[in-house]
């Protein structure tokens, strides 16, 4: 199988958990489409971010190295997030789609992820076709000032009316006339992969990439998507951007927490709608048998559903609702059907896979291993006893054993035993026993090469807020 160019196809859901997909045991929110593809693939079920958010995710998988542990933080002027790690990929390293397009692919790249394009980011390189789709969260593009109170009826924001530039106002002015499904963000961004499909069937190999923002924040789904999940006899306001802190802290009620729950939920069904119209593409055309097809997130977030009750994802919240990554990957035909995968495994390991999959060599050393024996069930897989992460300025390490969360100047933050609480709901910081803490800041140090960064002032862009 390895070195016969085969078509590539990578489905990124933004800000999806694996604990809202059927194939992973939720037996509540609808994803067929999903479920189907998983049944004939392989499941991972122990995949993590190498480190993360949005950006941190993008340039780790669009190079196949680790952005961890953001030792050449740069923030980039007039961006819309500042945090370590959140930056363009370095000019001088190359890209999985820089090499592939080299070695003979068409490549193609689309989403409606805002950060991929605040400027002086430069995450289109390598693709022949690219397209982004306006108008999702905070994307400046429509006005704001055509927003008015009477706009902002329904909609709940803390302390009452929402600043200017605000997430929500941005997001009521650039989805103002989307009367359909077909208008959303989600649904041309799937459409646009269709049509690239279909453009290019008989230009093999490809490569396409598409990154759906949706299910991210704003928390505001199609009504039909809605009404699958929502309380009929809900009559509070919609909250389409939480802050991200304990839910009591923010004022948000239980009546609240569930129909954001169900407008995410309606997004991840959206999503699955649309990936099920891709995937009918791509049968249609007769492309399964010798298209590699892989379905992952970057990151989940949080609804309450931990000991700190917190919504959203702040740095510190480095649970299994944020850290616990769908990867779905479909071999061409059908080599690695209905089988379960529980090795610890990166994001970047994906990248890894597609050079071994398309038998090219990469220019620059990467940092994930190829899945393949994993996936074809042979010899040559390295296990790993453990993985390492980071956010903003919050470190964790996660083997067989332990969950453990630190800050990267060293204070222990929680501490979960993953024999008993596999899902981290008790906090046994109090109680750890000697040496656990130990041998996990020892592999977070290890992994950084030997010290973490700290950075006092992520929006300094003279460096002088850097100190080690």
């Amino acid at each position: 199988m390895k070195g016969s160019r085969p078509n590539m196809i990578v489905v990124m859901a933004d800000t999806l958990r694996t604990a809202y997909l059927g194939c992973y045991g939720n037996e509540r929110i609808r994803t067929p489409n999903i479920d189907a593809f998983a049944k004939r693939s392989a499941l991972f079920t122990r995949v993590y971010p190498e480190s993360l958010p949005t950006i941190p995710v993008r340039r780790a998988v669009f190079t196949g190295r680790r952005a961890y542990p953001f030792h050449d933080y740069r923030p980039v002027p007039w961006d819309i997030v500042y945090l370590p790690g959140w930056q363009p990929m370095d000019r001088g390293e190359d890209t999985v789609a820089e090499n592939l397009a080299n070695a003979g692919y068409h490549t193609g790249l689309v989403t409606d992820s805002v950060p991929y394009f605040a400027p002086g980011l430069n995450f289109q390189r390598g693709f022949w076709q690219w397209n982004y789709v306006r108008g999702m969260q905070q994307d400046r593009w429509a006005s704001v000032h055509t927003v008015d109170d009477r706009d902002l009826e329904g909609y709940w924001w803390p302390g009452g009316d929402p600043p200017l530039h605000s997430n929500l106002r941005y997001h009521i002015a650039n989805t103002r006339g989307r009367l359909h499904e077909r208008d959303s963000s989600t649904a041309q961004v799937f459409q646009w992969a269709i049509d690239f499909v279909e453009d290019n069937r008989r230009a093999e190999p490809f490569y396409l990439y598409v990154d759906s923002f949706a299910p991210h924040e704003p928390w505001e789904a199609p009504r039909r998507y809605y009404e699958m999940y929502a309380d009929p006899e809900y009559d509070g306001p919609t909250v389409v951007h939480p802050q991200y802190r304990p839910m009591g802290e923010q004022g948000l009620t239980e009546a609240m927490l569930a129909d954001m729950i169900a407008h995410y939920s309606g997004l991840v069904s959206l999503v699955d709608a649309w990936f099920g119209r891709l995937m009918d593409t791509v049968e249609r055309l007769d492309l399964l048998e010798n298209t590699l097809i892989a379905f992952t997130s970057d990151h989940g977030t949080n609804f309450a559903d931990n000991p700190g009750r917190v919504v959203g994802k702040p740095h510190y919240s480095l649970w299994p609702g944020v850290m616990d990554l769908p990867l779905i990957v479909h071999l061409p035909a059908g080599a690695s059907a209905n089988i379960t995968i529980a090795e610890l495994a990166y994001n970047v390991d994906l990248s890894a896979t597609l050079y071994d999959l398309a038998g090219i060599d990469n220019h620059q050393p990467i940092d994930g291993r190829s899945l393949l024996p994993l996936l074809l069930e042979e010899d040559g897989w390295e296990p790993r006893a453990y993985v390492t992460s980071r956010y903003g300025n919050s470190v964790c390490c996660i083997d067989d054993d332990w969950w453990i969360r630190a800050s990267v100047t060293g204070e222990l933050g929680e501490a979960f035993d993953l024999r008993s609480d596999p899902r981290c709901q008790e906090d046994v910081a109090d109680s750890l026993p000697a040496g656990v803490f130990e041998t996990a800041w020892r592999r977070i140090l290890d992994d950084a090469g030997g010290e973490l960064p700290v950075y006092d002032d992520p929006r300094r862009t003279d460096a002088v807020g850097l100190r080690y």
